[in-house]
């Protein structure tokens, strides 16, 4: 009888160990940085998209993904859980944002570089590449939408194109494909909220690597993945809050978007032996 209660006690016990280890990603997580949030869902990526860098809600459920080596525009169907078509739009290169203004999609590469791709999902589209003063020593990451200014917000991930003090948000005009020479807003390096990130080298405090701007509160949420981390602007670009991420669900969380009813959603690359994946997350602030 004593065998059998121990037996018992042993499967009940290994049965809760496995439960925790299944569904650990379902629950309530808090981190060092006092970030609280609830993860909805969690996709583990295929192999294509391994190096994911950039993401953008589409709509039906689906996720329009680039991942830093191929000139490809993957459709990610998160119901199916697979990729659902492939758009090329160039040769190989360092593509690290993505943005979708309707039919047309924008493409940023770390020089600076943005590929404007018309019609992205017909076969009849057309690609048109613009310059702008940044250069591979700002590898630029960052990329976002703004309807309200029609243009497209870019960040610096390295030096600003004035300063090590401040990572400024650009706008890029739709209207004129040009960049605005002074940016939106500064993101000061030595402000409060990042003392706790502050390093050495004051321009490696904060790194973008995405943002996006939620649909609602028209707050900013800025993303680093070389040390992950999540920063909240608001709408005018003063920073609320900001956050260490675990390393251990976001290795490298490179792509950062928003659905219509303001569920977030981050991209991080794979970590060694492991997939890329899309986390849905509702924050508790």
């Amino acid at each position: 009888m004593n065998k059998m209660k121990l037996w018992t006690i042993l499967g009940l016990g290994l049965g809760f160990i496995l439960i925790i280890v299944l569904f650990t990603d379902m629950a309530p997580e808090r981190n060092q940085g006092g970030l609280s949030f609830t993860v909805s869902q969690r996709w583990n990526l295929p192999s294509e998209l391994d190096e994911i860098s950039g993401i953008v809600y589409l709509e039906n459920g689906k996720i329009a993904a680039v991942q830093d080596e191929d000139g490809i525009i993957f459709i990610y169907d998160l119901n199916e859980k697979k990729v659902d078509r492939e758009i090329a739009f160039g040769d190989k290169g360092d593509y690290e944002g993505l943005a979708v203004n309707k039919a047309d999609a924008y493409v940023l590469r770390s020089d600076g570089t943005i590929i404007e791709i018309k019609n992205f999902e017909n076969a009849d589209r057309t690609v048109n590449t613009y310059r702008t003063p940044f250069s591979g020593k700002n590898n630029v990451e960052a990329l976002e939408l703004d309807v309200e200014r029609n243009s497209l917000l870019i960040s610096p991930k390295d030096m600003d194109l004035g300063s090590d003090r401040y990572k400024g948000v650009y706008g890029f005009s739709l209207e004129t494909k040009k960049i605005e020479s002074e940016p939106l807003f500064k993101l000061d390096m030595g402000d409060k909220a990042l003392k706790r990130f502050r390093e050495n080298d004051l321009a490696k405090t904060f790194r973008p690597s995405d943002l996006a701007i939620h649909p609602k509160t028209k707050e900013i949420y800025m993303l680093e993945g070389s040390k992950p981390k999540l920063l909240i602007l608001d709408a005018d670009g003063n920073v609320k809050n900001a956050y260490g991420l675990d390393k251990k669900m976001f290795p490298q969380p490179e792509g950062i978007t928003f659905d219509n009813e303001g569920s977030l959603y981050i991209a991080s690359e794979a970590k060694k032996g492991g997939n890329g994946t899309i986390t849905q997350l509702k924050l508790k602030e």
